[in-house]
């Protein structure tokens, strides 16, 4: 039986906010209390977008919750050769087009044959009977799809536990396993904590970060979201019998 490896990997675009602590801690307390592993991996590929020092701060972060991951942080700007490699198995495939298309176009036509005075400013995956998406995106960054799924297969992950909003992404990502002969993922996506104006909480949107002199509020916030039990007493707890007592009650509702 395969062991239970889980992942946390976030983007250094800002500090970790609530939403993004309700990730990390259902993905840990999944991995833990079926005595796996959790990793954590920091998606920094959309380099324009990424904040100085935010990356540490993140950890900081995690630590100051009691979230200890296994091994060595992993930095998916360190993996462009890996994405290269994949890319080109995928084209030997016959599983990719160089697309010319602009935002603009509301239909693209590329993936018979590059149509005249194109430039290719992008490659995406041929999908016969679905949207294509691209793999090596026309700024230059290689998609999140394409990397995200050759550093799970890489660091071996088995279970993915994440936001909602990434649902629209899992069947690209069962696709792209597929494909590669790679071995499957478990999904599970959990709920994502909305903003008092009914917007995702994120980075974009400015949310709030999460204080890391008092981590307890934002645990006890985030089990209270995840419909854990949180008995009197708990929230005066320090964060690692927070997480302790979370590891024993979890249950992925």
């Amino acid at each position: 039986m395969t062991r239970y490896r889980g992942r946390f990997a976030p983007s250094p675009t800002g500090p970790l906010h609530q939403g993004s602590l309700v990730t990390a801690l259902a993905s840990y307390l999944d991995a833990r209390s079926h005595g796996g592993e959790w990793l954590v991996r920091i998606e920094d590929i959309d380099i324009p977008r990424t904040v100085h020092g935010a990356a540490d701060e993140i950890l900081r972060c995690l630590e100051a919750c009691a979230l200890a991951w296994d091994g060595g942080i992993v930095y998916q700007t360190t993996r462009f050769d890996a994405y290269q490699s994949a890319l080109d198995r995928l084209s030997q495939l016959g599983q990719t087009y160089a697309c010319g298309c602009t935002r603009k176009d509301s239909v693209c036509t590329c993936q018979t044959v590059l149509p005249p005075g194109r430039t290719a400013r992008s490659i995406r995956l041929r999908v016969p009977e679905g949207d294509s998406f691209p793999l090596f995106r026309a700024d230059g960054i290689w998609s999140y799809q394409l990397a995200v799924v050759v550093d799970d297969a890489w660091q071996q992950i088995t279970h993915v536990v994440r936001g909602a909003d990434l649902l629209d992404s899992t069947p690209r990502q069962v696709l792209l396993q597929h494909l590669l002969g790679l071995d499957p993922v478990t999904y599970t996506h959990i709920p994502v904590v909305l903003a008092p104006d009914g917007q995702k909480l994120s980075k974009q949107t400015k949310a709030p970060a999460v204080v890391i002199t008092r981590p307890g509020p934002a645990l006890i916030a985030a089990l209270r979201f995840l419909a854990q039990p949180v008995p009197d007493g708990l929230e005066h707890c320090p964060p690692c019998d927070i997480v302790a007592h979370a590891i024993r009650h979890w249950h992925l509702h």
